[in-house]
C-alpha cells in the first residue's frame, strides 16, 4: 500500500497537455458527441500521466543502465545510421538500397516531427524530478517540446522503410525501435503518449517513403543477352524442317 501511495502523478499544466488542449477545443464546439470525445481525451491524458508516474516509481535496477545507454545511442539517429552503414557495406545491392531508403525515411520523418508537429503543440517535458525518476536513469533533457517523440518516430520510420524490402529485418528493427521508444519514458524525458504517437507517425512515414521511392526508381533496361536472344537467327533444325521445293524436269 505504501508503494502505491508513493506514486506521484505529474500535474497537468493548462498549456502543456495535448489531450487537454484538444478536449477544450472540442468542448467549446458544443454537442453531446463532442462532449463525450472531450471527456475521453481528458481521461486519456490522465492515464498517460499515471503510466509515466508508475514507470518512474517502479524499481528496475537491472534495466536502468542498459536503457539509459540505448536512449543515448539513438540520439541524432546515431544507432539507425550505424545500422544503415553496416547494411550498405555488407548487405550487397539489396542492403544498399534498404540503407538509402531507411536514411531518407529518417530525414523526412525528422523534418515532419520537428518542423511541423512539435511546432503545432506546446507540451512541456515531464517533471521527472517531481515524478521521482531515479537520477541514475537520467539522460540529457532535450530543449524541444515533448509531443511527439522524435526518437520513436525516427526508429519506426527506419524500420518500416527497411522492412519494405526485407520484412524479417524490418520486424527485428521494430523491436529495437520499440525498446528505444520505451527508454525515453524510462529515462523520464517523454510521456507514454508521446512515444505512441511518434511511433505511429514514423511507421506511416517510413512506409510512404519506401513506396514512393519504389515508384520513382527507374525501370531496368533490358539486358544485352535479352536483345541477342530476340535477334538470334533461326536454329539449324528449323532450316532442316523447312519444306524443299520439288525439282521439275527442266531443272536437269
Amino acid at each position: 500500500m505504501a508503494q502505491r501511495d508513493s506514486v506521484r502523478e505529474p500535474a497537468a499544466g493548462p498549456a502543456e497537455e495535448v489531450a487537454e488542449q484538444l478536449a477544450e477545443g472540442l468542448a467549446r464546439g458544443g454537442g453531446p458527441a463532442r462532449q463525450r470525445v472531450a471527456q475521453g481525451l481528458r481521461e486519456l491524458g490522465a492515464v498517460d500521466r499515471a503510466v509515466y508516474a508508475a514507470v518512474a516509481a517502479t524499481p528496475t535496477p537491472s534495466l536502468d543502465e542498459p536503457l539509459r545507454r540505448l536512449s543515448n545511442a539513438a540520439n541524432n539517429s546515431g544507432l539507425w545510421l550505424a545500422i544503415a552503414a553496416g547494411l550498405g557495406v555488407a548487405g550487397g545491392e539489396a542492403g544498399r538500397r534498404a540503407a538509402v531508403r531507411g536514411t531518407v525515411a529518417i530525414g523526412v520523418t525528422s523534418a515532419l516531427v520537428n518542423l511541423a508537429v512539435k511546432s503545432a503543440w506546446s507540451r512541456q517535458r515531464p517533471d521527472r524530478a517531481g515524478a521521482g525518476v531515479p537520477v541514475w536513469r537520467n539522460v540529457r533533457m532535450p530543449t524541444s517540446t515533448s509531443f511527439p517523440s522524435g526518437h520513436a518516430a525516427s526508429g519506426f520510420a527506419f524500420a518500416a522503410a527497411i522492412g519494405h524490402d526485407q520484412p524479417w529485418l524490418g520486424l527485428a528493427l521494430r523491436f529495437v525501435a520499440a525498446a528505444v521508444a520505451y527508454s525515453r519514458v524510462h529515462t523520464g524525458v517523454h510521456y507514454p503518449g508521446d512515444i505512441v504517437v511518434g511511433s505511429l507517425i514514423g511507421e506511416g512515414t517510413g512506409q510512404a517513403v519506401a513506396s514512393l521511392m519504389d515508384r520513382l526508381r527507374p525501370a531496368r533496361k533490358p539486358s544485352r543477352s535479352g536483345r541477342d536472344e530476340q535477334h538470334e537467327p533461326p536454329d539449324a533444325t528449323d532450316a532442316e524442317a523447312a519444306p524443299v521445293p520439288a525439282l521439275g524436269p527442266e531443272a536437269g
